[in-house]
């Protein structure tokens, strides 16, 4: 696109060849990061298949622990992720579900709860309700990417409540990454949300049950309870005339109550049963949303940072070598933005200042009275060509 946009005013071959080592530049720094991240993780990564040689202190841990949040934070803000605020948790919360799910959380079990999105959305969904009679158009706002980091508090936390945890261990730092997730169904993605029944499915399944369990009652137990009425009547003094128990009665009784007990057996499993289709549309709903677990978030968000760090540089850098006057940093910005939204129909607000922090700092643009110029082409090559072969300085 760039390249394009430049037609005619530089060479194509020497701007790809710009292209592949400011790409490779970048790749390098973010290399390191990435050694960073792996490294202060370790000890807290509940899928690691290597053994620890030395015990680690809780000092640091702690220090590890706090290295690692810095640096997951600079690699989401470097891939445009921007951090859910806690009041977006409480909305989340309390909203209605899109699938009708009612979920719990226990906060307490968390040391730390961080969620980050990137691409914010207004979505319409047609949901269908009383057997496909009644259908519902809503709009909701959905998160094109959801990060989530959570770290678990200690083994004495769930010693001290008698729960053991399932499916994590404590103390554990757990990171995933999601993809298309509704603003109100945020609640989702926490380890340990826990199915609860609606109240409108709870009156359902308590209607059913109490119109079922008073017909059982009449048709099956009338004669038996009306008996048995008549005979504690009559222990009770409050009735003279004798009553006659034969086994005939017994029998219908028994029988009468094993119907009965049938009939609570049916209804108790049409409860679980609908507590487990929620379940289980609770789960299929992440599996197609889960994109990454762990130790594998820190690839996919460091690629996804150097797509964005690159791209935004090499935008600021091509705007600026098509504007050799050179631009101002608002000027610039607009440049930008007017040409993704006349060219490819997309509106965006660009992030300028990281742009022209990356470029200022590879030195390959100027500050001027004016604003910001661009050194040439081959300046820029050979600057970059530098400091690719310095990287690595050994002495003998």
């Amino acid at each position: 696109m760039c390249a394009q946009e430049l037609n005619g005013t530089v060479c194509d071959k020497s701007f790809q060849q710009f292209c592949q080592l400011l790409a490779s530049v970048i790749h390098h720094d973010y290399h390191d990061l990435l050694e960073s991240l792996k490294n202060d993780y370790a000890p807290f990564d509940p899928n690691a298949d290597t053994r620890q040689l030395t015990a680690i202190t809780e000092t640091e841990k702690a220090k590890r622990q706090k290295g690692f949040a810095n640096n997951f934070a600079k690699v989401l803000n470097a891939a445009n992720f921007e951090q859910i605020t806690e009041q977006d948790l409480q909305d989340a919360l309390h909203e209605e579900s899109l699938f009708k799910v009612r979920l719990e959380v226990e906060f307490d079990d968390f040391e730390q709860v961080v969620f980050y999105r990137r691409g914010e959305s207004t979505k319409s969904e047609t949901l269908r309700s009383f057997w496909g009679l009644r259908k519902q158009t809503i709009n909701f706002t959905n998160y094109d990417r959801v990060a989530v980091f959570i770290t678990f508090k200690d083994k004495q936390h769930f010693a001290n409540k008698n729960k053991l945890p399932l499916g994590f261990e404590p103390g554990a730092t757990i990171v995933k990454l999601f993809q298309n997730v509704p603003k109100a169904d945020l609640e989702m993605l926490f380890p340990n949300s826990e199915v609860r029944m609606r109240p409108i499915d709870k009156i359902i399944i308590g209607g059913s049950a109490l119109v079922g369990g008073i017909v059982v009652l009449v048709t099956k137990l009338g004669a038996s309870i009306l008996l048995l009425a008549a005979l504690l009547a009559f222990w009770l003094g409050w009735r003279q005339e004798t009553v006659e128990m034969t086994q005939q009665h017994f029998i219908s009784f028994a029988i009468g109550m094993g119907v009965f007990g049938s009939f609570i057996f049916k209804e108790w499993s049409k409860f679980k049963n609908r507590k487990i289709k929620f379940m289980k549309a609770l789960s299929d709903n992440l599996y197609f949303k889960n994109l990454d677990n762990n130790a594998g978030v820190f690839h996919t968000l460091i690629d996804s940072a150097e797509e964005e760090d690159f791209k935004e540089a090499l935008l600021a850098y091509s705007f600026l070598l098509k504007n050799p006057e050179g631009l101002s940093a608002e000027e610039l910005d607009k440049q930008v933005e007017a040409w993704f939204a006349s060219q490819y129909q997309c509106h965006l607000d660009f992030e300028i200042s990281d742009a022209l922090d990356k470029l200022t700092k590879m030195k390959l643009v100027k500050q001027t009275e004016q604003g910001y110029q661009a050194v040439s082409l081959a300046k820029a090559k050979q600057t970059l060509d530098c400091y690719w072969d310095n990287i690595f300085t050994y002495n003998s």
